[in-house]
């Protein structure tokens, strides 16, 4: 059922765009009642977002062997989501609706982004165990480093968006993390700070 109606969100918002799309329209198109929608997604937005930018789960990682190259692979997964004509429609509104909803803001940050945040934890980890990085470096900050970088640079300063500023981006978010490894390894009073 899950994937009937993401399917449908899917297919609705390049008909109709985000802001016409309604809970109804997708009950009545993916046949099933709007109850069965609410108990999957406290609202629209999330469940757009789910259909059109996440789909539920993270590729596996590439496990390319070097921090950059995982870094890349990631960030070029998330650029074709987020770059997409659908995703470029629901982002603003989607963080609108986090800023004045607790609950979905809390929805979001226990599935979307704690997913997200583990994928980063598992290429830090494979980087130290590699011997890459001196130490662990905060997850929530090299998610930011990386793909906050790119959401600012798509939803903000709509900049063109191409492979060569993804791999720059992949390139930065490598140094910065390997400072702050550096960083935190010199002064274990910081290992935990993610500043």
């Amino acid at each position: 059922m899950d994937d009937k109606i993401l399917q449908t969100t899917r297919e609705l918002i390049g008909e109709v765009g985000y802001p016409a799309l309604t809970v109804d329209q997708i009950a009545a198109r993916a046949g099933v009642g709007k109850a069965a929608i609410y108990r999957r997604y406290a609202s629209k937005a999330e469940m757009a977002f789910a259909a059109t930018m996440f789909e539920q789960q993270l590729p596996p990682l590439a496990g390319t062997g070097s921090l950059h190259g995982d870094l890349l692979s990631l960030v070029r997964t998330f650029h074709i989501r987020m770059a997409a004509p659908a995703a470029r429609q629901l982002a603003p509104a989607l963080i609108s609706e986090l800023a004045v909803n607790p609950e979905l803001e809390t929805r979001f940050q226990d599935t979307f982004l704690a997913a997200e945040q583990a994928a980063f934890a598992e290429i830090i980890e494979q980087a130290v165990a590699r011997g890459e990085l001196a130490g662990a470096v905060d997850p929530a900050m090299a998610h930011l480093l990386l793909l906050g970088a790119l959401a600012s640079a798509l939803y903000i300063l709509k900049l063109p968006v191409d492979d060569a500023m993804v791999t720059d981006l992949a390139t930065a978010a490598t140094a910065g993390i390997t400072a702050l490894a550096d960083r935190h390894h010199s002064d274990p009073t910081r290992a935990n700070d993610p500043r």
